[in-house]
């Protein structure tokens, strides 16, 4: 069934040159520059684009609560959509580990969630993704993890290498292993032992990533790194092809980035918290430095549409810039020419708040009501 034609009045609609009280007309999913009959008094309420989140993982906790519990993920994927939608977000990038960790980050793990995505896909409104973080030491699973991103059209891969390195060089056991071992349902020393073989081998990763990216490129896949902390780090990334940096830890990390055209994301809850959890450079800072271009959820999905208005509150972005972060940003980013802004020809992804409280009270995801609440229904139901 096609989403419903409708004309949205009286709303403050955030278009590209800032806010305006104007009409805007859905009709097949799509805003639309003809007159719809069917009218909906919006008065009262801002219409802003449907946010784009291009990593974040609070969905992990809907699919697996607890090590070994969840057997069948598809409630979880819908649970976790829910929880997407009740946050604004109407195209998501579930970012799921392919790690030498194990447990919910192993590639046992991640096969059932990818799985389960796909099965869930098709019923939901919101637009879900699936990005791979691939560990690179992982020099065995090169061909399997290709054949599960040809298999799954995964089209957004991060790259990562959290190998405890120094520690196994000098033949210490890494901090924490004991716990991560138990955690992932293995024996600590045949964990141990897996680490050892892997740092053992890492001059081999060089020159099967560089291959291995060619190839994704050719496919034409995005490629990330994340938690870049140095110049020579993201360098290296570029030179692989990398052009989209996560979470940068430093801010000649994410000069380098920028110096050399690549993306950069930062993550919403730094911003809304004034800074890292973990003490890296605050996103605050590297967005007024200009060295951002869309910010991710992270963690935390409320983060991403609070993190927009403290930019604005807090006088670093005006608000259709700050928007901008969370929404047209991360879709250009993430290579969708269909979404982002609210004009015609666009998807009808859009967010709808209380223009006092700034309570969302809607979310529309290709022209289909993904969420809503409180008094905006008897709205859309008179």
């Amino acid at each position: 069934m096609n989403p419903p034609d409708l004309r949205l009045t009286g709303a403050q609609v955030l278009v590209p040159g800032g806010l305006e009280e104007t009409a805007l007309s859905l009709s097949e999913g799509r805003v639309v520059d003809t007159h719809i009959k069917r009218e909906v008094d919006l008065s009262g309420y801002m219409i802003l684009p449907g946010i784009v989140d291009p990593h974040g993982d609070g969905f992990e906790r809907h699919l697996a609560p607890r090590r070994g519990m969840m057997k069948d993920l598809s409630p979880g994927v819908i649970s976790a959509e829910a929880e997407l939608a009740a946050n604004g977000i109407t195209t998501a990038f579930l970012a799921q580990f392919y790690s030498w960790e194990g447990g919910l980050r192993g590639p046992d793990f991640a096969i059932r969630m990818l799985q389960a995505v796909a099965q869930i896909r098709p019923r939901v409104d919101t637009d879900l993704h699936v990005l791979l973080r691939f560990e690179a030491p992982m020099l065995e699973e090169y061909e399997a993890v290709e054949a599960l991103i040809a298999a799954h059209d995964i089209n957004y891969v991060v790259f990562s290498d959290h190998l405890p390195h120094a520690a196994l060089e000098k033949g210490k056991r890494p901090p924490r292993l004991t716990g991560q071992a138990l955690r992932a349902g293995r024996n600590p020393e045949r964990h141990l032992a897996n680490m050892q073989k892997m740092h053992a081998h890492r001059d081999e990763i060089p020159p099967a990533l560089a291959s291995l990216s060619k190839r994704l490129l050719q496919r034409g896949v995005l490629l990330g790194s994340h938690d870049d902390n140095s110049t020579e780090s993201r360098r290296y990334w570029h030179d692989m092809g990398v052009r989209i940096a996560e979470f940068p830890e430093t801010h000649i990390a994410a000069k380098e980035a920028r110096q050399n055209g690549d993306s950069i994301i930062m993550g919403a809850p730094n911003i809304v918290r004034g800074g890292s959890h973990k003490g890296n450079a605050q996103a605050r800072d590297m967005v007024q430095m200009g060295l951002c271009d869309a910010l991710a959820s992270d963690y935390h999905y409320p983060s991403l549409r609070r993190a927009a208005f403290v930019l604005a509150e807090v006088g670093i972005l005006e608000f259709a810039a700050a928007w901008e972060m969370i929404s047209g940003g991360p879709a250009r980013l993430l290579g969708f020419k269909d979404r982002g802004a609210l004009i015609p020809a666009k998807r009808a992804d859009m967010v709808i708040l209380d223009a006092a409280s700034k309570q969302l009270c809607a979310t529309i995801a290709g022209g289909r009501i993904s969420y809503m609440t409180g008094a905006i229904s008897g709205r859309f139901l008179s």
